[in-house]
């Protein structure tokens, strides 16, 4: 892993948003994503390339939908620097807010991402 790599994907805020909801719920789906931080697919979707194209995510297609999560080779340095951000930025806004809405979408839209 490219440190300035890394950090450059981290320094957009929707990326760094997008990062900071895997790295609390493990796994989503773009329509998760989408929904959580009220913004267009194509947005999020094209912040999800940059950073699956720069090694901190993985993704995985299951059907129609892509999931994604932080990527599991990523080194110990990167994943302690991202649980390091989760924790000092989690009350804060809009991270706070992200996981409210998160934590508040409907079953209807969770059952439907699943497939």
């Amino acid at each position: 892993m490219n440190p300035e790599r890394f950090f450059r994907a981290l320094s957009d805020p929707t990326r760094l948003r997008c990062l900071l909801l895997l790295q609390r719920a493990g796994e989503l789906c773009v329509c998760e994503l989408t929904e959580a931080l009220e913004m267009m697919q194509p947005k999020i979707s094209r912040h999800l390339a940059s950073l699956r194209e720069a090694g901190v995510v993985s993704d995985r297609r299951d059907g129609l939908w892509v999931f994604y999560r932080v990527h599991p080779d990523l080194p110990a340095w990167a994943r302690k620097v991202l649980a390091e951000t989760l924790s000092g930025l989690e009350t804060q806004a809009p991270y706070a807010q992200d996981a409210q809405h998160l934590a508040g979408m409907s079953d209807r839209l969770r059952q439907s991402c699943a497939g």
